[in-house]
Formats: structure tokens, sequence, C-alpha cells
């Protein structure tokens, strides 16, 4: 794996709240795969972001009572640099140039955001799904920064499974011919169909069979948009993906898409010391709290039990909190029932 560097990357980030006196108040959040910074609404961006349920004054994150800071992952298109940026060194985009990106390059960046802002320790780092990858990066790479972690639906590791489901997303986006061996150009439409195409296969691996049963069951789709094909839209669920799907298209790069997704399959927390017990041997947190959900087939319970099990041996308080949303890995972002007060009994 060939790795290069970066001159004067950005990284994007917004904040919520006041940081204190003692800059001891100051609580990190990083994203999954392809969120912005923009996790809740503020007086400078009053739209709904992608966590608006569990950020702000009373909430569990609560911003009255603590500084809470969301970065854009570096690598991604919402502000930090990365595959779509301009090169200083050509004045092109990056594309395929970009250095192979990893979740500790990540867990990096944000330390630079950390000493601009003053903060020599975080109270809380928490990251969901790659977030939690990242979150725990930090934690292995910079053992001071931070004194509490939280990680949801995430793992010390990707399985096989998890592996090979972004491997076909990967494979899918770089075989739509308008791809071009990304050299696409970043404002026309790009491998449109590799994304809708990825993008569905991702919404199934988020979520669970056991929702769509309930959820959708065998409803036909009222309307369908290929009336004169025998292979059209007829299910309500296939009208859920090809929904969401548009949705996606056109808002993240695919490039992006290509190197975020390919770090969460690089990163093994095992790296860090040949087993997760040397790994985690050196942590200075003073306790975490591990989420998992029954229904995540992307990260599934027993990972959430292991990591759990694995930092109990070296962090003194350790809360594992098992959930039962049947919305699989995505549950974090919709079943606020049961995720707001978990976090809010740890905070």
């Amino acid at each position: 794996m060939q790795r290069g560097h970066l001159m004067s990357p950005t990284v994007a980030f917004e904040t919520w709240g006041t940081l204190n006196s003692a800059a001891d108040n100051a609580v990190l959040i990083f994203t999954g795969l392809s969120p912005s910074a923009h996790a809740a609404s503020s007086a400078l961006d009053p739209a709904a972001g992608w966590w608006e349920d569990m950020i702000g004054p009373g909430k569990p994150l609560d911003s009255e009572r603590y500084f809470i800071i969301c970065i854009n992952s570096l690598g991604s298109c919402f502000g930090s640099t990365g595959a779509a940026s301009i090169n200083p060194d050509t004045e092109k985009p990056y594309r395929l140039s970009f250095p192979v990106l990893t979740v500790e390059d990540i867990a990096n960046s944000a330390c630079h955001v950390l000493d601009r802002l003053g903060i020599a320790q975080l109270h809380t780092v928490v990251g969901a799904s790659m977030g939690g990858m990242t979150a725990l990066a930090l934690a292995l790479n910079h053992t001071s920064r931070c004194r509490r972690l939280v990680s949801i639906s995430s793992a010390a590791r990707a399985l096989p499974h998890a592996i090979a489901l972004r491997s076909l997303q990967r494979e899918i986006i770089r075989r739509d011919p308008l791809w071009q061996q990304g050299q696409y150009d970043a404002k026309g439409d790009g491998p449109v169909t590799g994304m809708r195409l990825a993008r569905k296969l991702g919404m199934i691996s988020y979520r669970s069979g056991e929702e769509w049963a309930d959820r959708f069951g065998r409803e036909r789709a009222p309307d369908s948009v290929e009336q004169d094909s025998p292979f059209g839209i007829d299910f309500e669920v296939e009208s859920y993906l090809e929904s969401h799907a548009n949705r996606f298209i056109g808002s993240f790069d695919a490039n992006c898409y290509l190197y975020l997704s390919r770090a969460m399959d690089l990163f093994d927390g095992l790296d860090h010391g040949g087993s997760l017990a040397a790994s985690f041997s050196d942590l200075q947190l003073q306790s975490a709290l591990v989420i998992g959900v029954r229904t995540d087939a992307l990260f599934p319970l027993s990972q959430q039990q292991e990591l759990a099990d694995a930092l109990a041996e070296s962090v003194a308080d350790v809360h594992f909190v098992p959930l039962d949303s049947v919305q699989g890995h995505d549950s974090f972002l919709v079943d606020m029932d049961r995720f707001r007060p978990a976090i809010a009994a740890y905070f």
C-alpha cells in the first residue's frame, strides 16, 4: 500500500455551545462515511442536521453544558480535503493521485482542529460506524487527548462480510463507464449509475430484513416508473431503494466515496499491538460506552461485545449497551427512542 502526503489540507468542522475557561468540556464527533459536519442546526445554519435529535440545549449532547465539535472527515467532499479537491501542485483535482487514506489519517487531522481551538484534552470523543473506528484510532494514537470514548455501531475492525459488501460497492462504481478510471468531470454527471447501484446495496446492508418485512411486506408500488418494462418497480421496497439512491447521486463525489470506503476496510485495531488487549494496554481513557444493535449486519452485536470486553481489560469503567432496534446499522440515525436515553445516561 503506497502512502503519500498532503500539503496544507483543509479540515471542515462545525461547533455548538461554548468552550469553558478550562477548555475541558469539549466533545468531538466523528461521522460515518457519508455525512457532513452539519450534525445539528445552529444560528449560522438553521437546516436540520443528521443528528438533530441528539445535539442541542437539553438534548443528550447538551450544548449548554458541552462544547460540541463535529468533523467532516479528511477525504470527504463537504469542505475537507479529498479526492475531489484541487491539488495545489497541479491546480487540478487530486482524483486518484490522492494518497491512500486511513482511518488513522482522519483521526490525526482532527488533532490539528483541536490544537487550533486550544483543546488539549477532550471530555469525550464520539463516533458511529466509520466514526466509531476513527474515535478509537484517536484514543489509540493520541492517548492523552481524550478522557472518554463513545463507540456506536462500530468495531475494532471490519469483518469479511462487511468488507465484501463494500468491495462490491466500489467495483460497481468503478465498472460504470462514466467513472473513466477516476478521471470524470466532477461538474458533470460522473458515474451516476454506479453510485445509484452502490447506494442501493448500501441501503440493503444498513437496514434489516426484519424492519422491511414489517414496514413493506409485499406491498405493491402504486405507480411503476418503468411501466413499459417487465422488470420495472413493482414493490414498495424497490421504490424505497430507488428514492434513496436518487437522493444520493450528485450529493457525494464518487472518488471520495471509494477512498473512505476503503479506509474502513483497512482499519484494524490489532495493528496497534498485535492483539486487542495489547493494542488497548496504553489507553488512558477513564471510561467508555459501547452501543450495539441486535439487527446490525455490518457491525454485528458480537463485535460490540468483543470491543467492550477488550476495553474493559484496560479501562476501569466500561458500559456495554445492546439495543433491540430493528432498523439495523442505521438505527443510531432513526431510533431516537432507544439511542437518546442510552447516550443521555452516559453523559
